[in-house]
């Protein structure tokens, strides 16, 4: 089953761009378009798409804004396009608070070596998401114009984006509450992320004490442009402290650094000065930047078995050999479930090699963080 598009952009030659790139994928099919935020609420509802494709800037009424009418009417998987700019990065975020579920930046060659790989990023995102929806919802009928009050209730909501930056996530008083510490000790936590990772992590670091013991190394897929202003809004959300990694920052209990984008983040030094070494990357043959198997190599070389690593959700596998890595060396790895995944991708394939633990609800994460590090 075709996974079905509706396109929002006030740029006819954007729409144009768009939809030829995603139709040469017989998986995917355009099913319309939409020319402001208002035009795409009303689509929205009328053909019932499995993934939507917003612009943040647009006339009539905005991309944030038509995100928040689609979600509380017609949950429905978005895919933002952003300028890569600091005012792009806070309204992307934003984009996040209100429901969507990625991104990406709207010149292409910003995100890929070549043409080609930045047709299948686009193509695979759409896939990803949309064929998320599929598995779990079946697709309603398009609305007629005579039933559309009664549509817009019976499609049923998606769970990943109800969660909002701008809310206090509560721990959990669910299964995770019975789980026991396994009792070994640590010196750091990783995390590893890439789709539907903002808000995971979001969701995460909230809940923690800002006595949190040890500190938390955050890798997430995001562009340069956007880690400053995420890691920015992490800080102002949370009890621990949240900074874009700079080279040469001691780590320290109760910080969590998150890697900058289109870098990668090392650990150097032993004992109590460890420190971090952040630098561009120009190997080919490294496909993320920053990657979480680099991070995570270089937290076992540094801590051998003294880490609780996580991979949330995400697409592909990076994670995976640096959580073998890890495993070889006596370090614990957990995996967010299929369930609460917006892409089962990086924890399927950490947990299908048998290299992770736990397979862990998100709204649990925190709940068993806090347990097993012993700072409850």
């Amino acid at each position: 089953m075709a996974v079905k598009v509706l396109v929002v952009d006030d740029s006819s030659f954007f729409r144009r761009r768009v939809s030829e790139i995603l139709e040469q994928d017989k998986d995917i099919e355009v099913i319309g378009f939409a020319v402001n935020g208002r035009e795409a609420v009303d689509k929205a509802n009328q053909l019932r798409p499995d993934v939507i494709t917003m612009d943040v800037e647009m006339p009539v009424l905005d991309g944030i804004s038509a995100v928040k009418e689609i979600m509380a009417a017609n949950p429905t998987p978005i895919l933002m396009f952003s300028s890569l700019t600091r005012d792009g990065a806070t309204a992307t975020l934003d984009a996040l608070d209100a429901g969507a579920l990625d991104f990406l930046p709207k010149k292409f060659e910003d995100i890929a070596r070549n043409n080609e790989d930045a047709i299948k990023l686009l193509q695979n995102k759409v896939k990803e998401i949309g064929r998320r929806r599929l598995s779990r919802f079946s697709r309603p009928a398009p609305a007629t114009p005579s039933s559309t009050s009664t549509a817009t209730t019976s499609r049923p909501a998606i769970t990943q984006p109800d969660i909002s930056f701008n809310r206090s996530a509560t721990p959990s008083a669910g299964p995770a509450a019975s789980i026991r510490a396994s009792g070994k000790k640590y010196q750091i936590v990783a995390i590893g992320t890439s789709t539907g990772g903002p808000v995971a992590l979001q969701t995460i670091l909230t809940q923690l004490p800002a006595n949190f013991p040890h500190p938390i190394l955050l890798i997430q897929h995001m562009p340069a442009a956007f880690t400053p202003a995420f890691a920015a809004r992490l800080n102002g959300l949370c009890k621990i402290q949240v900074k874009e990694a700079q080279q040469g920052d001691k780590l320290m209990p109760g910080v969590a650094y998150l890697a900058p984008g289109g870098q990668q983040m090392l650990i150097e030094g032993r004992g109590g000065n460890r420190t971090l070494r952040v630098f561009e990357d120009d190997s080919a043959r490294i496909t993320y930047k920053p990657s979480v198997d680099v991070t995570f190599a270089s937290t076992a070389k540094a801590y051998q078995g003294d880490v609780l690593a996580v991979v949330l959700t995400g697409m592909g596998a990076d994670g995976r050999d640096g959580a073998r890595m890890l495993k070889q060396a006596g370090a614990t790895i957990w995996a967010q479930d299929e369930k609460t995944s917006v892409v089962y991708g990086m924890p399927q394939a950490v947990a299908s090699a048998g290299l992770s633990s736990a397979s862990i609800a998100l709204s649990d994460v925190a709940t068993r963080l806090v347990r097993e590090i012993g700072c409850g």
